[in-house]
């Protein structure tokens, strides 16, 4: 789950951690009301978006006055904004973020993730703040250091000067930074965050630490024990259908294909949308029903990818374990009894009572072209599709 800068900021403040003093408003009027609260002569107006890339893309401004910021935000509100991140139908702004400017000396680059690869919590610390960090990664290698540690209560004294040492601070600045690195893990470890990212973290000109932007994710599969963070959700910024499928505990994933995928198990599904590429197509979803699915779920599945109108044709792909074939049969039979199906399908299935399934489908009355493995499946349903 993503969640917005200004929501990071108020969650990094209740950890102790250092961030300019802003405001949130839903409409120009409540910008005018609010920036009362701030102290400043110059204000930063953010876009608030899923989505990185804001400032290239015109959602960040520094303004002098209150005449600019009331100009400003009414050409923001409403705005759609297309970033490297939101793809080509872009993110329409309903909410904007104004803070204090911030007098900046220096510019860093500070993150904490879950690092599945190690299974370990790892930082990412580089003195090229502001810049996307991929870019460095590939240009200046050297520029990222890298710190990956067991999971533990704290970070200690001797790994935050490691992170740190990349910056070569002194003084106040550098112990202010090491205290923001161990709160910054706290954060993480208490709330089931995946990643914290601070971008740029600066040092302003009377030697102040700031986190000057923020973005942090959480794990879906720890929301269940996080009831506060699940409150920070803003469903606007997401897939419709991604939140249906979330109602049935989909592991659901909208893509800009044209060939419909369900499948068992994230694994088969990644092989799936591969091979539907190798043979020229693109696939329009990631959709792994998991393992025990009911037929109810399976039925559910179906539906949400037949209410995508960029879906030509759809593959099912089972593979029969905990997940029984006739069980999944039953479930796209129920389905298409509500839906009219006009697209081509394509159905293998493998494993356990995958006969059953088949008799079920093949008495069901619909259109399917039946593949004997994964390689067939994909080119007859992208050959259907043409």
């Amino acid at each position: 789950m993503n969640i917005h800068e200004y929501q990071a900021k108020d969650l990094l403040k209740k950890f102790g951690i250092p961030v300019p003093n802003g405001v949130v408003a839903f409409s120009t009027e409540e910008v005018l009301q609010k920036i009362k609260l701030i102290k400043t002569k110059k204000y930063v107006l953010k876009a608030q978006i899923h989505a990185g890339g804001r400032g290239k893309a015109g959602g960040i401004k520094i303004l002098e006055n209150k005449d600019n910021l009331e100009k400003e935000s009414s050409n923001l509100f409403d705005k759609v904004l297309k970033t490297h991140q939101t793809g080509p139908k872009g993110k329409k702004v309903k909410r904007l973020y104004i803070e204090e400017a911030t007098d900046i000396s220096k510019e860093f680059y500070l993150s904490c993730l879950v690092d599945r690869a190690s299974s370990k919590i790892t930082f990412i610390s580089s003195a090229q703040g502001g810049m996307d960090i991929e870019e460095v990664a590939i240009k200046n290698p050297k520029k990222i250091f890298t710190l990956s540690l067991d999971y533990k209560e704290e970070v200690s004294n001797k790994e935050a000067d490691k992170i740190v040492s990349i910056y070569n601070l002194k003084n106040s600045p550098k112990n202010q930074v090491k205290e923001i690195i161990k709160s910054i893990y706290q954060t993480l470890i208490k709330t089931d965050a995946s990643l914290i990212e601070i971008n740029p973290l600066v040092i302003t000109k009377d030697s102040r630490a700031l986190c000057l932007d923020a973005k942090i994710n959480f794990d879906d599969n720890g929301l269940y024990r996080q009831p506060e963070i699940l409150k920070l959700r803003d469903l606007s910024e997401e897939d419709p259908m991604e939140i249906e499928a979330s109602k049935h505990n989909l592991s659901y994933i909208k893509l800009n294909g044209k060939i419909g995928c369900m499948v068992n198990g994230a694994g088969l599904a990644m092989a799936t949308m591969d091979i539907i590429k190798l043979y020229g197509e693109e696939p329009a979803n990631f959709l792994d029903v998991g393992g025990g699915a009911s037929k109810e779920k399976v039925a559910a599945a179906f539906k949400i990818i037949l209410s995508d109108v960029s879906v030509k044709g759809i593959l099912i792909n089972i593979f029969g374990g905990i997940m029984r074939c006739d069980v999944l049969a039953q479930g796209v039979v129920e389905a298409a009894k509500e839906i009219k199906i006009s697209v081509p399908m394509v159905v293998r299935l493998a494993g356990t009572n995958f006969q059953e399934g088949k008799k079920i489908l093949n008495n069901s009355g619909l259109k399917i072209i039946s593949a004997s493995n994964l390689s067939d499946a994909a080119k007859k349903i992208v050959e259907s599709i043409k």
